[in-house]
């Protein structure tokens, strides 16, 4: 069922007014707080979060709002009321320390399904976007996720989780699995850019466990509608709401669920 075509262009409005807020914080340097041992904030995130907040507010002022830095408003989520899911800055390390891999990302969610998303990168000026049922987009023009058939083709990508520095052999196991068998594997620092290039065909697959919703449901729906899969590290049913994602070109997925089986077999 189509959708109303202002949700579209509200996402897209939000992601692009957000990246111009993160050009500017970037190029004149930040104040960083902690939100944990290595989980970070800066007055970037908390600028533009206000920025979209006011923006949904005045044009959808019965939607409901879940994001990073200020939680969640509006009605419960009952799967009755839309909901907006954002993340003012996805790679908030990489941003602090000067890195030039980050993002806003925006999903909504209509029915407890992600219908609509977008993902804006402004430091290479790429904006991701995608409406379930109708393709996804890089810049206007259509994705398709890559034609790799075995891991030994494919790059791959994960992320580090928070807590890293008390999971360390778990994650780090897992990671050294991968790199015994794909081409090649990469760490960038930013969930909804992962996913957005296994969308794009950059990267052949992505894992990574306990993640927020904010960082990997706009992703995700870009990756299925480029012709990807998404499950869970088990193989179930995607949920956002589940914190962790196994995203890939479709091909290379069951191979990877395989690996992940057995690193969580031979660890136990």
């Amino acid at each position: 069922m189509p959708h109303p075509p202002l949700f579209l262009a509200t996402a897209i409005e939000s992601v692009l007014r957000a990246g111009e807020i993160q050009l500017k914080h970037f190029d004149r340097g930040v104040r960083i707080d902690k939100k944990g041992v290595i989980d970070l904030v800066t007055e970037a995130d908390v600028a533009v979060e206000r920025m979209f907040r006011a923006l949904v507010g005045g044009r959808f002022p019965d939607h409901a709002v879940l994001a990073e830095e200020l939680g969640a408003s509006g009605p419960p989520p009952d799967g009755s009321t839309p909901r907006w899911i954002f993340d003012p800055i996805d790679g908030t390390t990489n941003f602090a320390h000067g890195l030039p891999i980050f993002c806003a990302s925006l999903a909504l969610e209509i029915e407890g399904r992600i219908e609509i998303a977008a993902v804006y990168d402004p430091t290479r000026r790429e904006l991701f976007t995608a409406e379930r049922g109708g393709g996804a987009f890089l810049n206007g023009e259509p994705m398709r996720v890559s034609p790799a058939a075995e891991l030994v083709d494919s790059v791959l990508c994960t992320g580090f989780p928070y807590d890293v520095h008390e999971t360390v052999d778990e994650i780090v196991g897992l990671f050294g699995r991968f790199v015994g068998r794909a081409r090649a594997v990469r760490r960038l620092g930013s969930a909804a850019l992962d996913l957005c290039y296994v969308a794009a065909g950059r990267l052949d697959g992505f894992w990574e466990r306990r993640l927020q919703a904010w960082d990997i449901a706009a992703g995700a729906l870009l990756v299925e509608e480029a012709g990807g899969r998404i499950s869970t590290l088990t193989g179930a049913g995607f949920d956002p709401h589940r914190g962790q994602v196994l995203a890939s070109n479709g091909r290379i997925h069951e191979a990877m669920l395989g690996i992940i089986r057995d690193h969580k077999g031979q660890s136990s």
